[in-house]
């Protein structure tokens, strides 16, 4: 099959959370699979800092939006995993630093100008293919800046329209703007109502890309479930039921990881390589790793690390809370991320406690990420609510256990250990309290002390996390949702 992805991320370069993860290896679990990707994405200055080799077409693509023609210049390169790569460039949209807003959280009032002039080029591209007799398979849009596409070919209808397929990592964020973003779109007034994108006095890009999907996706089965009640369905709740029942079900798929990027085997930014039948040199990634951080260099302290965006969803506050009481415990902490500023100052406070056995790195490159990976004991992740998660499956794969709260894709890809150790891949707990996290940190901690613990950490280490599962689900949506022409 010949497959677009369309994405506002893509890691390394373009990285804000784990979209851009997913991007980056999905496609190329696509790839090895036999189909033809290409990604579609914004063209950010980030993108040729990072090495990426693009050449410019001669011809633009014309756009009409807002009453006024804007030319988008398209970049064509491809990855070094086989992967093409598109680049649209509109004036004065993405050269700036920042994906959706500044170094302050602030998003950037323009964004639907921004990814709506992007969501008009990207359906432009693909009629334009269609016209020269070589259209895409499918077009997969990945969460909202890049969801209105479907919405857009459709309301096209031009000849060769490919299938669509949305993947929503995160319903909270859903792409809402004023009503006169419809103008940049090249839509008119109709559109503005409640069976189409209104959505509580705004336009959503999100909600288009549900009405108008051949299949919608989401990262996980729980996750899948839960977006359809009120509780987490963040007030699309119905859309989603009623689309999912017309399009027969909205499909859950876990996100999988990279393994020539994330394995202890053969990562050059761990001291040490270890697997899962030999773990000793874990230990080495512990000691090299206090000692990089500025803490004693004790390898018997269990060492608990937490990663990932500051933030109230991912618990930020939970853990700062639940700190003094972990490190009453002999234990070192190490926490690394970026985000709420409030929540910020809460952890280096609570951190601040303890500066003999804590500390907080604030935000990190990828390297010294995958070193704590290989440092930690355990990783806690106290997510109020996860539509998958990467955390997890990172820890897993460098034989750190996880505790995690029990929700979406963390039910899915943490089974909970059994007090003798025999079964589970981790440890969960029912409520997003900061009494129940730390109730399960000590159930961790407690572990670590049996003689089963060595067998546990194999265990975790040999569960199968890689990308080929979940791309060939992936290929069985796209199949199943056909395109208007057969497909290989």
């Amino acid at each position: 099959m010949d497959i677009l992805f369309v994405a506002s991320e893509l890691a390394p370069m373009v990285k804000v959370g784990g979209l851009a993860d997913v991007v980056a290896s999905l496609s190329k679990a696509l790839r090895l699979l036999g189909h033809k990707v290409t990604i579609a994405l914004p063209r950010y200055p980030a993108i040729e800092a990072g090495g990426v080799m693009v050449a410019r077409r001669l011809t633009p693509l014309t756009l009409t939006t807002g009453g006024e023609r804007i030319e988008v210049t398209v970049f064509d390169g491809r990855l070094g995993s086989g992967v093409e790569l598109v680049l649209l460039d509109a004036p004065g949209l993405f050269d700036r630093p920042g994906v959706y807003g500044n170094e302050d959280g602030e998003e950037f009032e323009d964004n639907g100008r921004r990814f709506g002039v992007f969501s008009l080029a990207v359906a432009e591209l693909v009629r334009q293919r269609a016209l020269a007799g070589t259209p895409f398979d499918v077009v997969h849009a990945h969460d909202w800046p890049a969801a209105m596409v479907p919405y857009l070919l459709r309301e096209r209808e031009d000849e060769g329209r490919p299938a669509t397929v949305l993947t929503i990592h995160d319903l909270a964020h859903q792409g809402t703007f004023p009503r006169d973003v419809l103008r940049t779109l090249g839509l008119g007034d109709e559109h503005f109502h409640p069976e189409r994108l209104e959505f509580y006095g705004k336009a959503s890009f999100l909600k288009g890309g549900i009405l108008a999907a051949d299949a919608i996706t989401t990262v996980s089965g729980t996750y899948a479930r839960e977006i359809q009640t009120p509780e987490l369905g963040e007030r699309l709740e119905g859309v989603l039921a009623t689309r999912g029942k017309a399009i027969g079900e909205i499909v859950g798929i876990v996100n999988g990881i990279d393994y020539a990027v994330y394995n202890p085997m053969t990562d050059p930014a761990i001291v040490a390589r270890y697997d899962a039948e030999d773990t000793s040199n874990k230990g080495r990634c512990k000691s090299a790793l206090l000692a990089e951080v500025g803490l004693s260099v004790d390898p018997d302290r269990p060492l608990i690390v937490s990663v990932g965006r500051v933030a109230a969803q991912k618990g930020s506050d939970l853990l700062a809370t639940a700190l003094p009481k972990i490190l009453k415990s002999d234990v070192n902490v190490v926490i690394a991320g970026t985000g709420d500023r409030p929540l910020v100052t809460k952890l280096e406070a609570a951190v601040a406690k303890a500066p003999e056995r804590a500390r907080y790195l604030g935000g990190v490159s990828e390297p010294v990420l995958r070193r704590l990976f290989a440092a930690a004991d355990i990783v806690v992740i106290p997510s109020r609510y996860e539509p998958c998660g990467l955390v997890q499956l990172y820890a897993q794969r460098y034989g750190a256990l996880p505790v995690a709260a029990r929700t979406g894709g963390l039910v899915d890809t943490i089974v909970d250990c059994d007090a003798a150790l025999e079964t589970g891949t981790g440890f969960l707990y029912d409520k997003p309290t900061a009494t129940h996290l730390v109730g399960a940190v000590q159930r961790a901690l407690a572990a670590m002390t049996s003689p089963r613990w060595p067998a546990l950490r194999r265990r975790v280490m040999r569960l199968d996390l890689g990308w080929d599962r979940p791309a060939r689900r992936y290929v069985h949506v796209y199949r199943s949702i056909g395109t208007r022409r057969p497909v290989a």
